[in-house]
C-alpha cells in the first residue's frame, strides 16, 4: 500500500545522509525501508495541507522548495527506447536516487512545521490521516474472499439480458444497430424518431450522455433501454467478468488498493478493483455483493453510520428542529415531511416521505428548484415552495448555508468538525457555473469531509480494539460510511455487541451518531 500512496515512490530510496556523499547501491536499498516511511509522511502532509493540489515528488518541489528535480525519464528514456532502472548505470542511479532521498527529507522539513503550527491541522495528520494508513495496510493485506464460480453464473445471465435488451432496442428502433455507438443512436433518437434534442456536445450534435436518457426515458421507451442496456454491460464488464481475474493466486482473495490523498473531502478511493462503486440500487448490482463471502466458521458483520451527513447538518447548523427531531430517535425524513407539508407526524404519507428524503439530502448538496423540480419530476414553482417551507421551519440550516457561504468567499476554505480544510479554489472565479458549484461544495464539503474523518477515526478505534484483545476478526472493507469485518462465528456476539459502541464513541456531535450492524454469510446479506 505504501508504494500505492506514493506515487512518485518509484525505486528504494535513502534517508538525506549528506547532499555531496557519494552514495552505492547497497547503501541505498538498506535505507530504502527509512525513506519509505518519510516519503509516506510526507505525501500525507501535502495532502492534509493541500488536498486540492497535485502530491506527485515534482510538482512538491517546484511549489515548495522552488527546484525542478531529475524525472524518471531523463534517466531511463521514453516510449520504445526506455529501459528499466535496473538497466541505468549505478553512477547515473545513484545521483537520482540520492536527489529523491534529499528532496523528500527537505519536503518533510518544509511542510511537516507547517502543519505543527495549527492544531486543528495537526490532529487530522497524527490523529487521523497517519493511523489510517497503517490499518488500509492491514485492510489491503487480509483482501476479500470472492465466490468466483457465482460471478461466472451472474455474467452468464447477464450476457443473456443484453442480448434480449439489445433485441428489444432495435426493435423499436426499426433496424439493427450498435448499441455502443453514440453516432448511430444520435442517429436513431432525433433523426428517425424526431426525439426533442435536450442538449449537445461541444461540437454542436445532439447529445446521447446519461443524463440526456435519463430525461428522456421518462416519457420514451427506447431511451430506457438503452440505460439499462448500459448499466447492465458495465457491471458485466467491471465486476462479474473483471473480478475472478483479479483474485490472487496466493490468497485466493481480491486486494484492492484504498487511495488516501486523493478526494479533497478526505474520503478514501478505491481501485483494482473499485469496491466502492458497486451499484445497490438495481437487483444486479446487489447479486454482486453476494458473492463477496466469508470463508468456512466465519461470517461477513457490516456496520455503518445511520444518517450521518443529515446528523453532521444538524450539529454544524444547531438547528433546533434537526437537534430535537434527532435526540428524540425520530424517522428524520418524516419529521421533515411533517414540518413541510404541515401536518403530524403520523399522517404523513410514504410519497410525503419521499419528496422529504429528496429535500433532505438534496439541500445539503446545494440544489436548486430546478434540481429539486427534476428530482421529484414536480413543476419548479412547487418545488421552490417546499424549499422556502423547509428553510422556514429549519432556519439554522438557512443560517449555516449563508454563513459558510461567506466564510468560503472570505478565506477560500471550509473546515470540517475536526479541522480539515476543503479548500474552494473556484469560489472567486470568473466562470459563474464554476463559482456556483464551488458554493454547494462549500455547503456540502464539511459534512462530506466530517463523514469522511468519522469513518477514518471508526477504523482506526475498531482495527485497535481487534489488536489489543487480539481477536481473529479483521476490518476487510472500507465502503463510505460502512466497514465491512470478516468475524469468526465465536467472536460474533462480542463485536456485534462492541462495534455500535467503538464506532459512536470516535466523536461527541450535539446529536447521537447511530451504527446499523448486519450480519450475513456475504456482504449483501450482511448490508
Amino acid at each position: 500500500m505504501l508504494a500505492k500512496l506514493q506515487p512518485w515512490f518509484e525505486n528504494p530510496r535513502q534517508k538525506k545522509l549528506g547532499q555531496n556523499l557519494k552514495y552505492d547501491a547497497h547503501v541505498l536499498a538498506n535505507h530504502g525501508v527509512q525513506l519509505q516511511g518519510v516519503a509516506h509522511d510526507t505525501l500525507l502532509q501535502s495532502y492534509v495541507l493541500e488536498a486540492h493540489k497535485p502530491h506527485g515528488m515534482d510538482s512538491l518541489a517546484h511549489r515548495h522548495l522552488n527546484y525542478k528535480t531529475v524525472s524518471y525519464e531523463e534517466v531511463t528514456g521514453k516510449g520504445a527506447k526506455q529501459i528499466g532502472f535496473d538497466q541505468v548505470d549505478i553512477d547515473t542511479a545513484t545521483r537520482y536516487a540520492a536527489e529523491d532521498a534529499d528532496i523528500t527529507l527537505r519536503l518533510h522539513e518544509a511542510l511537516y512545521p507547517q502543519i505543527a503550527r495549527d492544531e486543528k491541522l495537526k490532529f487530522v495528520y497524527e490523529q487521523i490521516e497517519l493511523p489510517t494508513a497503517q490499518v488500509l495496510f492491514d485492510i489491503e493485506r487480509t483482501g476479500v474472499l470472492l465466490d468466483a464460480q457465482l460471478l461466472a453464473d451472474q455474467s452468464h445471465e447477464i450476457g443473456m439480458k443484453l442480448i434480449e435488451l439489445e433485441a428489444q432496442a432495435q426493435a423499436l428502433a426499426g433496424h439493427p444497430f450498435n448499441l455502443n455507438s453514440p453516432k448511430q443512436i444520435q442517429e436513431i433518437l432525433f433523426d428517425k424518431l424526431k426525439l426533442p434534442v435536450k442538449k449537445k456536445t461541444p461540437s454542436g450534435t445532439p447529445s446521447t450522455d446519461e443524463e440526456v436518457l435519463q430525461e428522456l426515458a421518462l416519457d420514451y421507451t427506447l431511451p430506457k433501454l438503452l440505460l439499462e442496456y448500459r448499466g447492465m454491460a458495465k457491471l458485466k464488464s467491471t465486476y462479474t467478468d473483471k473480478l475472478p481475474r483479479m483474485v490472487d493466486a496466493q490468497t485466493g482473495r481480491v486486494h484492492t488498493s484504498y487511495n488516501q490523498a486523493v478526494a479533497v473531502t478526505g474520503r478514501l478511493a478505491s481501485a483494482d478493483p473499485n469496491l466502492q462503486n458497486i451499484p445497490v440500487r438495481t437487483q444486479e448490482g446487489r447479486r454482486i455483493r453476494e458473492a463477496f463471502i466469508a470463508p468456512p466458521g466465519a461470517v461477513l458483520v457490516s456496520a455503518d453510520y445511520s444518517q450521518i451527513e443529515l446528523r453532521i447538518m444538524a450539529h454544524l447548523s444547531h438547528d433546533a428542529g434537526l437537534l430535537k427531531a434527532f435526540a428524540a430517535g425520530e424517522d428524520i425524513h418524516r419529521a421533515t415531511a411533517a414540518e413541510v407539508f404541515g401536518v403530524n407526524v403520523e399522517e404523513v404519507s410514504s410519497e410525503q416521505r419521499r419528496y422529504a428524503k429528496v429535500i433532505n439530502f438534496g439541500l445539503i448538496y446545494g440544489m436548486s428548484a430546478f434540481g429539486l423540480a427534476s428530482q421529484l419530476g414536480i413543476e419548479r414553482a412547487a418545488a421552490q415552495s417546499y424549499i422556502d417551507r423547509y428553510f422556514a421551519r429549519y432556519p439554522g440550516v438557512a443560517d449555516y448555508m449563508n454563513h459558510t457561504r461567506e466564510l468560503a468567499r472570505a478565506q477560500g476554505y471550509v473546515e470540517t468538525v475536526f479541522g480539515r480544510r476543503l479548500w474552494l479554489p473556484e469560489i472567486h472565479g470568473g466562470n459563474g457555473m464554476r463559482r456556483q458549484a464551488a458554493e454547494r461544495a462549500a455547503i456540502n464539503a464539511p459534512m462530506q469531509g466530517t463523514a469522511a474523518d468519522l469513518i477514518k477515526l471508526a477504523m482506526i478505534a475498531v482495527h485497535r480494539y481487534l489488536q489489543h484483545e487480539k481477536l481473529h476478526s479483521r476490518i476487510i472493507m472500507q465502503v463510505h460510511d460502512e466497514l465491512v469485518l470478516e468475524v469468526p462465528e465465536a467472536e460474533l456476539t462480542r463485536i456485534q455487541a462492541e462495534l455500535p459502541r467503538l464506532m459512536a464513541g470516535v466523536a461527541q456531535l450535539e446529536v447521537p451518531l447511530e451504527v446499523s450492524v448486519g450480519v450475513g454469510p456475504n456482504w449483501e446479506r450482511a448490508h
